[in-house]
Parts: structure tokens; C-alpha cells; sequence
């Protein structure tokens, strides 16, 4: 298995150097040569497995030799011993055909733990393997740091560092980040917003000599990695509600796509998927984009779902190389314009992502009103980013199809939001009963690439 640039430029890889690596060194992001499939039968013979074995089923053709099939195994064991619910992914029923997949109940409470806990064992074994040491450097809006930071604390081959939106987290996000204890780990308060924070990581990615020098590695959702582990549960929901024998849609709340994108994916590898539908908060640029045609940048406005305050998605690049039919120097294209605010997908691009999105958007006062709404009539409650999905997937799922709604948090990451819409507070789980009490360890730092450089240097010096 083989691993290409969206922007046709950098070398071909495998799946470990693609894994170390994150971002290709022409500045896109890798895509597998080619998209292995699973026939009707060997997508039946997944019901009854557990979500281990089904991983281990579906990943296993994209990771080629980079690890045998006893020590993949053992890697996926690991990743996923520490979730707090022993299905890993339940799927709870909100109403007629309407379903909830429930993707927070690993260590900090968000779907990027699914990822993020794979890809710490991983980079494991790997580094372990060859004796090598690297630097991740990455971006967030709020959960991929603190999952990131929870996966690689205290390993002995790696410095963490994660930047993140000064004031524009949730404070439960913010302490996730910022009180663990481990010398390794560092949290930086970035003064900007989170596609700020994505600009300087792809700024260092694309700076060779700093780039080499810190032996750096990505872990965000430009990461190839993170975006294979996120297949297995469309897989394992899919088939709980009778697949391949029926089709099934899923509404996904994105802002960088890549959660989205692993649904693609597991429609390519011949999950029988209906319709894919992106739910977006108010920054709507990927549902101004579906619907449009125009990807035209905004100023990013804070909300009670700050996960998707967004503008700029880097998934979505991978979403157009298979629009274009791969063409590497048309995304690179693409690329160069939205560094000047912006460009317009081709018609026959757009018809091509037509084939497979859908999308949706929802206010603030909508959002709010959809936890109230859920929990009094569902059962459930939502957090911001879970509530968009179901307010989306509610207004648009064919009565005759199964939806799949996404829920990619636990409410009690933002309690402050839930306890205004629903009147209840939503606590914490007992094993961060504390996390309030933490003594908080972060460097506040200002949004120039130089000086951010110099104290990841230091920092791995000292």
C-alpha cells in the first residue's frame, strides 16, 4: 500500500512514513494509491464482532507491512481498553430510524480519541522499533489536543506540543490541555483562532530546514493516520443496523471534514452508504461551499460549538483530489487562491461531491434549542456540536433510510452551554472529578511563526 500527495509533487510513501511524516513535503495531504474494497461477505461477517476485530478487519489492508498481524492487533487491544464503555462506539435509537452514535466515551470525552489513542500506539511501536525520536507539533480547536496530549504524555520518544485558540475553548477543553504533569507535553495558548493556529503548524511543515531539524511530526487530521482509525465506526455502526443488506446515511458535525471524509472512505470500500451530510455551526463555509460552489474565507465568529469555528478545512482538500479526478497540480491550484481568500469549485467537481454530500446549517438559538428539544423528547443529552448533527440530520433523512447522527463530545465539555439550554449541568465522570482543582501548566504565545520556533527548540533542548 502505497500513499500519495494531494498535490502530486511529493514522493509516494508507505504506510509508516506516512504516518511519521503528517503533511507531504509539497504541502498536501496523503491519500491511499488506492482505495482497498470488502465484498458483501466480508462486511457480513462482521456482525457480531467486537469493534476490535472489526477495526482490525477494515484498517488492515491500508497499513501493508508496516506491522504484522499479531502486533496490529495487539496495538488496537491497547488503543481501545481505556474506553469507558465496553461496545467502544454504542449507537442509542433517538427515534424512527433516527440513531445516535455515541463516540465519547473514550479517556477525554470526544471522537478524537478513536484516532488519537490508535495513533499513540502506533508511533509506539514504530519509534521504539527503530530508535528514533520526533516532535509533534499540533493544531486544535479543542479536542484533537487534548486527545493528542493524552495519547503521547510520558512517552519517552516524543515532545507534545499543541497549540490552541487563546479564550476560545471551553474550559474543560482548555484543562484537558494544560493540567497534565508529564515534562513531554506542553500546551500553547496561541493569540488568533484555530486556522491561525493550523497556518503556523503547515508554516513549520513547510519549512525543511526547522522541519528536519526538530525531526517534526503531525498528528492532526492532516494526518493520514487519524483519518483511517475514524473508518472503523461507520463499519461497526452500519453493519449493527444490517449492513451490507441495507443502506444506511450518516450526518457528521465537521468543521476540519476529515471526520466525514473516513465515512467516504468506508462508502469506497463498499459500505452501502446512502448519503453523506455535513452539519455546520455558523461558520457554514464547507455548506456555503455545497451548496455554492463558492469556498470563499470569512472572519470566524466564536460559538457555543467552538470545535467548528472553522474557515479553513484542511480535509476538504482530500475531498477535492478525488473530485478532480486526482489531479495534484488542480489542487495545488485551488490551494494557491484560498491563500488569497478563496476560490470556486469547477461544475463537474461539484458534481462529483454532490454525489456523495449533502450539508446543513444551524444558528446558535437552533443549537440550543435542539438540546432542550432532546432531552426532553429523546432522552439524550447533546452537546453543541452533537446537537447540530441531530438538528441537520432531523431536517433532512429520508424516512425510508436509517441515519446515523454523530456525536462527537460529551456534553460535559461544555456544560456551560448544555446547563443554558437544558437547565442541567452536566458533570464530569468520576475519573475527572478533580480536573477543576488541577494545578494549569501553558505558555501563552503570540501568533508569529519565528518566535514559535524558537521555543519548541528550546524547549526540546532544555
Amino acid at each position: 500500500m502505497q500513499y500519495i500527495s494531494t498535490r502530486g509533487k511529493a514522493p509516494a510513501l508507505g504506510f509508516e512514513d506516512t504516518m511519521l511524516s503528517g503533511l507531504a513535503r509539497d504541502g498536501g495531504l496523503y491519500v491511499p494509491e488506492t482505495i482497498p474494497t470488502l465484498s458483501a461477505d466480508d462486511i457480513r461477517a462482521m456482525h457480531g464482532l467486537t469493534y476490535e476485530e472489526i477495526a482490525f478487519r477494515v484498517m488492515r489492508p491500508f497499513v501493508g507491512d508496516a506491522f504484522t498481524d499479531e502486533v496490529f492487533a495487539d496495538l488496537i487491544a491497547k488503543a481501545y481498553a481505556g474506553f469507558g464503555h465496553d461496545a467502544r462506539a454504542p449507537l442509542v435509537q433517538l427515534g424512527n430510524g433516527h440513531f445516535l452514535l455515541e463516540l465519547f466515551h473514550g479517556p477525554t470525552l470526544a471522537f478524537k480519541d478513536f484516532a488519537m489513542q490508535l495513533i499513540g500506539q502506533m508511533f509506539q511501536e514504530a519509534l521504539s522499533r527503530s530508535g528514533k525520536r520526533v516532535t509533534i507539533v499540533g493544531a486544535t480547536s479543542g479536542d484533537t489536543g487534548s486527545a493528542a496530549i493524552e495519547a503521547f504524555r510520558g512517552l519517552d520518544a516524543v515532545d507534545v506540543f499543541i497549540l490552541y485558540p487563546h479564550g476560545r475553548v471551553s474550559e474543560v477543553q482548555r484543562r484537558q490541555m494544560t493540567t497534565p504533569v508529564e515534562s513531554n507535553v506542553h500546551a500553547l495558548a496561541l493569540d488568533g483562532t484555530f486556522d491561525d493556529c493550523q497556518a503556523r503548524l503547515k508554516d513549520m511543515f513547510n519549512h525543511f530546514e526547522f522541519r528536519d531539524a526538530v525531526k517534526l511530526a503531525g498528528v492532526n487530521s492532516i494526518n493520514w493516520g487519524r483519518v483511517l482509525a475514524q473508518v472503523v465506526y461507520y463499519f461497526s455502526s452500519a453493519v449493527s443496523l444490517g449492513a451490507p443488506d441495507r443502506k444506511v446515511s450518516f450526518t457528521v458535525p465537521t468543521g476540519n471534514y476529515g471526520d466525514i471524509f473516513a465515512g467516504y472512505i468506508a462508502k469506497r470500500m463498499g459500505l452501502p452508504i446512502d448519503r453523506l451530510v455535513v452539519a455546520t455551526n455558523q461558520n457554514d463555509i464547507l455548506h456555503r461551499c455545497l451548496t455554492t460552489g463558492g469556498y470563499v474565507t470569512d472572519s470566524v465568529t466564536p460559538s457555543i460549538s467552538p470545535s467548528m469555528d472553522i474557515q479553513v478545512s484542511s480535509n476538504f482538500e482530500r475531498a477535492l483530489f478525488d473530485a478532480y479526478n486526482r489531479d495534484g497540480n488542480a489542487v495545488a491550484q485551488l490551494m494557491d487562491e484560498l491563500k488569497a481568500g478563496g476560490f470556486h469549485v469547477s461544475q463537474g467537481a461539484m458534481q462529483v461531491l454532490r454525489e456523495h454530500y449533502d450539508s446543513g446549517r444551524v444558528s446558535e438559538d437552533e443549537t440550543l434549542a435542539m438540546i432542550a428539544h432532546a432531552h426532553a423528547h429523546m432522552g439524550e443529552l447533546l452537546c453543541p456540536h452533537s446537537a447540530i448533527g441531530v438538528q441537520v440530520a432531523e431536517a433532512q433523512r429520508d424516512p425510508n433510510v436509517p441515519m446515523i447522527t454523530l456525536a462527537t463530545a460529551h456534553p460535559a465539555k461544555f456544560p456551560d452551554a448544555v446547563e443554558k439550554a437544558s437547565g442541567i449541568r452536566p458533570p464530569l465522570p468520576e475519573r475527572m472529578a478533580d480536573l477543576f482543582d488541577r494545578e494549569e501548566r501553558v505558555t501563552r504565545v503570540p501568533n508569529d511563526l519565528d518566535q514559535l520556533e524558537s521555543l519548541i527548540k528550546d524547549r526540546i533542548a532544555s
